[in-house]
């Protein structure tokens, strides 16, 4: 059964740094599940510079739209690093996926998660703060992201918010069990 960590915040909130930083404190074997797509020049930027600061310490997979496969094809793997789900989310979009396609790939790749052996850790936008959008895809999305984010933060045992690259702990059931990771 895995143990999934959950970090989220805004934008250049130091969430994946700070998943990468814990992978990196975890034995290995990790996989980094990227779920990007480089569909221009300033996202190979970002790309790269994702890369660069995971240095050498994973394998990396590239897994835009399957997750629940990715995650099964990985078992071998001590940690999963998925980054991010918003973007997963925004392909899942762009593919002119209905709400309930949603959903259920959601619910596979929650599963697929509930079976790895080892740690899961997630990266994700939290995108609700801000401005009610001023048009239905844009809303759309802000509504699912939430939705994607309560689920998940439903089913992890450590979940983080990320500001000013600080964290703060807002769940922690390895504390309540007095279990250390």
């Amino acid at each position: 059964m895995a143990t999934l960590i959950f970090i989220g915040g805004g934008a250049r909130s130091g969430k994946s740094s700070a998943a990468v930083h814990r992978a990196l404190s975890l034995p290995a074997p990790r996989v980094f599940i990227a779920t990007a797509e480089a569909r221009d020049e300033e996202m190979r930027a970002r790309i790269r510079a994702h890369q660069e600061e995971r240095q050498a310490g994973f394998e990396t997979l590239e897994a835009p739209r399957d997750l629940a496969h990715a995650v099964q094809q990985n078992h071998h793997a001590h940690v999963l690093l998925i980054d991010c789900l918003t973007l997963w989310l925004s392909n899942l979009l762009l593919d002119d996926l209905s709400d309930q396609a949603i959903d259920d790939a959601t619910t596979a790749w929650l599963d697929a998660v509930a079976d790895h052996p080892g740690n899961v850790i997630v990266v994700a936008n939290e995108v609700g703060q801000g401005i009610v959008p001023d048009n239905a895809l844009s809303r759309r999305f802000r509504d699912l992201a939430g939705r994607l984010n309560q689920r998940v933060a439903q089913c992890a045992d450590l979940v983080e918010i990320r500001f000013f690259g600080l964290g703060v702990t807002l769940k922690d059931l390895s504390a309540a069990a007095g279990v250390s990771r």
